[in-house]
């Protein structure tokens, strides 16, 4: 594949992009087809540019800077065909609808002598090569820059030319004085000044009367909540003319869109039922179905008849949970629909201006407002507002043929500002009698609970983050014979203001282990809540407000290099330098740590030096890692001349400079500067609702560290691709890639072991989580994809790909920690190792190694009916013409999970890094009702680590089949009305997203949700 190397001048085609998929959603955009025709990186104005859609034909026009947009289109499928003088004609089909993005066509020169054949008088101006050696929007060769300038055609020849569209180079693009002038018809060309401008008026309409019920997966029938969405919008563009004022003003476009959307799920979930609720736990059982006996927590003595008392704190938190409203199946008994409503504005303008032949100037300017609300299942309702603006501004620059320059600006902003439903309205933590969390007004609520069976009480964090990028970016382009070279940079100063605690509120994870008699008993996590005693807790509170600041540089150069007719090679180094982030009041602590992690003691920003090892530290207190050099490298190479096949390759390193930033909000709030801690309870350290959250044993008052050489990660790719075509207007590709990572990021637990084992080192620090950059990944994946071109109204593409990926990297082998991960863990986003003395255990199936997908997209367009005469004629065709009908399907095995022990790790507040020991009985022999056996797993043997592999489990299929149909109707010869019908999850075909994988869970092997089913919506688009 070619190298892909960030130039500036590709803001404006991704901003054109971006406002065609607002189009193609019919939510803004008008359903046009833009694009763009150039010559390696050069813009190409003059070609010409032609739609067939049956038998209607639509010309444009190439601008200066080689953008071309064809309105009045019918959604659906056409050919284009692309034509300059002394280029190679580019032939291939399009699609018209709602996901058309902006397209980027490079043209190929022809050799000397066709050129010379070409400019012959009484020849015909282009020539027609075999489509198989057409080039195609998709080609990987890029061609070669122009060589020696060439005489002009004829004189006599000029005016037929002109107007056919063909323009000679340099010359006057559409412009009313030209002797090139085009015909009337082409462009914006008409009379009247009105034909300078285009707009459109869209509608999006969603009720819930016409989608399907959500799924329930406890069976039961809750009733349907009736909701509804919308959205619409309006664009409007064209040049900006003030009469005798400004007659050749810039060209502007203007997108609004306002959605108000609400979104109704089901939600299930195990509460406590009546005999829980007063401490009757007669009769119960444990998750082997075994009977349940619970013991004392303190004489270790069974507790007579299984009746515990109910403490003040737990009733107060327990009268927030539900009652059950069905009678427990499957490890459910409450089930509600919940309404999530979203509100947003945004805007996007545009503004290009040619100044003389050689600059442009183009700007943009964007906003989004947003509000949100989402519900839980304990009736709290959170709100999040956020405001964003993203605007640009560019400078190119022609000094001649072969030297260009830009140069640019860009600003964006971001303020996030949650409200959650506690802010304000009640100290919950205080009038219930729960010390030591934060009880300010803006974290006034109940603290986080975590069970194992139960479901988790919690509330969202009130947060104000605000941020903000200032870049520069300057790119230079030199082409001459053979070569074409690039080359630039890029500064970005990026600030984050936020103002959040981590966790105010404070955290307690129960997990039956203080009603638990001996190893081979199990206790009842609910029970220990209700005696108020946690088996873990965890606060993280203090210096509230953080100012991150961060500076981010690349530099690049790449040769696009055509060495032979059949051979070309893309050849490009790249800088990329992202600075680790620095608190502006220098707020940050780490943990200097002595050798063999036998002692570790807080560092400082403000104070960078290590207290036990002498060593200096930078303000970041992480070193930078200024030496991430990608070289890249493509090739595109046609081995048999005359054939249609074209092998394409690549190589190239990827940096991931984006690493810094959730660490440093990990090191802004931590002791001594903040309130944290991660403790287990103990004889030693006795923990309570009423007086969880202080610091006792040696566990650490610092919960997180970062090795101070941590270096950026990089990734490794390779591509091999042989692309041929088939006989029935058949293309087929196939595809091999691999992705080898490195320094991918690790985390574990320093000093742990595991449970019922001895301590080696009892004066060793416990209890916070270490980060390094030592992890790794491999991916390997073969597709294969057939393509079936535009013909008789019918195109499709079917795509399988085969493909495995392992790794031992903290992020990418986890993501999905379990709910009842600790919010020590669960805040880094990564999973943590089991056991961090064998870090090689860790290495697994990635959490998104999918081993098979296969996806199918067909479209079918009846054509134009009777007026085109490509279908019947009379009633029949008016009536059938112009309709296009899409379906894709997109089939795939299940991702991978892991089977996770909800018990602290000893010593620490951590709790879900632990792993289930395999019993080897199948995995999927699942009794009735469950899709996993829960006696394929269990809890590991006193002293050992827990022996399944990471990522052991294969989660749910998936499956999903969605369609459109859609229509335009002629109004009139500038008016026309597009309907669309959408249709999501159109079988109503059932789909988990995954399964419940905790060990020894009374709900281990259930479904945990669905994804959506059946959606209808429908699209109303005017088009003027």
């Amino acid at each position: 594949m070619p190298l892909l190397v960030r130039f500036p001048r590709k803001i404006v085609c991704l901003t054109l992009c971006s406002l065609a998929h607002l189009l193609g959603h019919g939510s803004a955009l008008a359903s046009e087809l833009r694009g763009q025709v150039v010559f390696g990186d050069q813009p190409v104005p003059g070609a010409t540019v032609q739609i067939t859609q049956g038998a209607k034909k639509f010309t444009a026009v190439t601008d200066q800077q080689g953008f071309y947009t064809v309105s009045e289109l019918a959604d659906g499928a056409g050919s284009i065909e692309i034509e300059m003088l002394c280029f190679v004609p580019i032939k291939d089909s399009v699609t018209v609808g709602p996901t058309a993005e902006l397209a980027k066509w490079e043209l190929k020169l022809l050799s000397i002598e066709q050129i010379r054949a070409e400019l012959k008088p009484g020849l015909a101006p282009t020539i027609t090569l075999p489509p198989s050696t057409a080039p195609t929007q998709s080609a990987a060769a890029k061609n070669a820059p122009p060589t020696d300038a060439l005489p002009p055609p004829p004189s006599e020849d000029l005016s037929q030319r002109a107007a056919d569209g063909l323009l000679i180079n340099g010359s006057s693009n559409n412009a009313a004085t030209s002797a090139y002038s085009l015909a009337q018809a082409f462009g914006n060309r008409r009379n009247g000044s009105k034909s300078l401008y285009n707009g459109g008026l869209s509608f999006i309409l969603d009720n819930s009367a016409l989608n399907a019920r959500p799924f329930s997966i406890t069976g039961q029938d809750t009733p349907k909540a009736a909701y509804n969405r919308m959205t619409a919008g309006f664009t409007f563009g064209g040049p900006i003319r003030i009469p005798h004022l400004l007659r050749n003003g810039p060209n502007f476009f203007i997108a609004y869109e306002w959605t108000r959307n609400n979104t109704a799920t089901t939600e299930s979930a195990l509460v406590p039922d009546v005999q829980e609720r007063v401490g009757d736990f007669s009769g119960k059982t444990n998750s082997a179905g075994q009977p349940l006996q619970l013991y004392d927590p303190i004489t270790k003595q069974p507790i007579p008849g299984n009746i515990v008392p109910v403490s003040a704190q737990a009733q107060a938190l327990l009268n927030l949970y539900p009652l059950a409203n069905f009678a427990g199946r499957s490890g459910y008994n409450y089930q509600t629909p919940l309404i999530s409503s979203t509100h947003q504005d945004s805007l996007q303008t545009r503004l290009d201006r040619s100044i003389g032949r050689r600059d442009t100037v183009y700007g943009r300017f964007a906003f989004q407002s947003s509000r949100s609300s989402n519900s839980s299942i304990f009736g709290f309702t959170d709100k999040t507002n956020s405001f964003g603006l993203n605007s640009g501004v560019n400078w190119s620059h022609r000094f001649n043929s072969h030297w260009s320059t830009v140069i640019g600006y860009q600003f964006s902003r971001l303020s996030v500002d949650v409200t959650p439903f506690w802010k304000n309205r009640a100290n919950f933590s205080g009038l219930a009698g729960i010390t030591g969390n934060n009880q300010d007004p803006v974290n006034w609520g109940p603290p986080r609970l975590n069970f194992v069976n139960i479901a988790s009480l919690s509330d969202g964090q009130s947060s104000f983050n605000r941020s903000r990028s200032d870049g520069v970016t300057f790119a230079a382009t030199w082409n001459h014979s053979p070569h074409n070279i690039t080359m630039g940079g890029d500064f970005r100063r990026q600030s984050y203001n936020n103002l959040f605690q981590q966790d105010p509120r404070g955290t307690f994870t129960f997990t039956g282990t203080a009603t638990q008699g001996t190893a081979a008993d199990s206790g009842s996590d609910f029970a220990d809540f209700l005696l108020s005693v946690p088996d873990t807790s965890s606060i993280a509170f203090g210096n509230a407000d953080k100012y991150l600041r961060q500076s981010v540089y690349d530099a690049y150069i790449a040769d696009d290099w055509r060495i032979t007719s059949t051979f070309t090679a893309n050849i490009g180094l790249r800088w990329e330098y992202a600075a680790p982030l620095t608190e502006l009041k220098e707020r940050l602590v780490n943990l200097d740590i002595a050798q063999g992690f036998s002692a570790a003691t807080p560092v400082l920003a403000s104070a960078p030096k290590g207290p036990l090892t002498g060593q200096l530290y930078p303000t970041s207190l992480v070193r930078p890692d200024k030496r991430s050099w990608e070289p890249r490298i493509g090739i595109s190479w046609r081995p048999l001349a005359g054939s249609s096949m074209v092998v394409r390759a690549g190589y190239g390193i990827y940096s991931d400079t984006s690493v810094y930033q959730a660490t440093t909000l990990k090191l802004a709030q931590q002791a001594p500067l903040s309130k944290s801690l991660s403790v287990q309870n103990s004889l030693a350290c006795q923990l309570t609702l009423a007086d969880g959250f202080r610091q006792c044993g040696s566990t650490t008052s610092s919960t997180f560290a970062i090795d101070p050489n941590f270096r950026v990660g990089y990734a490794q790719t390779w591509q091999l691709a042989v692309q041929r075509d088939l006989p029935f207007a058949m293309q087929m590709t196939a595809t091999y890639l691999g992705i080898k990572g490195t320094r991918g990021v690790q985390q574990f637990l320093p000093n742990s072991y595991p449970i019922g084992g001895d301590n080696p080192c009892p004066s060793c620090p416990l209890g916070f989580i270490y980060r390094t950059s030592n992890g790794n990944s491999t991916r390997e994946s073969g597709q294969l994809q057939l393509r079936r071109r535009l013909r008789s109204g019918f195109t499709a593409t079917a795509l399988y790909v085969f493909s495995k990926s392992i790794d031992n990297d903290a992020q990418l082998g986890g993501q999905g920690v379990s709910a009842a991960t600790s919010t020590a863990d669960a805040t880094t986003s990564a999973v943590t190792a089991q056991n961090w003395r064998d870090l090689s255990a860790e290495r697994g199936l990635s959490s998104f190694d999918q081993r098979h997908t296969l996806s199918l997209q067909t479209q079918y367009t009846s054509g134009m009916g009777s007026g085109g005469g490509t279908l019947m004629s009379g009633w029949r065709g008016t009536l059938l013409k112009e309709w296009t009908v899409q379906t894709a399907i997109t089939a795939g095995s299940g991702l991978p999970e892991t089977p996770r022990l909800i018990a602290a790790v000893p010593g620490t507040g951590v709790t879900g890094t632990i792993r289930g020991d395999y019993t080897g009985a199948s995995i999927y022999a699942a009794p009735a009702g469950y899709f996993l056996n829960p006696a394929a797993f269990k809890a590991p043997v006193a002293g050992q680590w827990g022996n399944a592999r990471r990522n052991s489990i294969t989660g749910p299929g998936q499956f999903n089949l969605n369609a459109s149909l859609s229509r335009t109707f002629r109004l009139k010869t500038r008016y026309s009305l597009d309907l669309r019908m959408d249709a999501t999850n159109l079988l109503n075909h059932v789909v988990y997203t995954s399964w419940n994988t905790t060990v020894a869970s009374t709900q281990f092997g259930l479904p945990l949700q669905a994804n959506a089913m059946r959606s209808l919506q429908t699209t109303f688009r005017l088009r003027f």
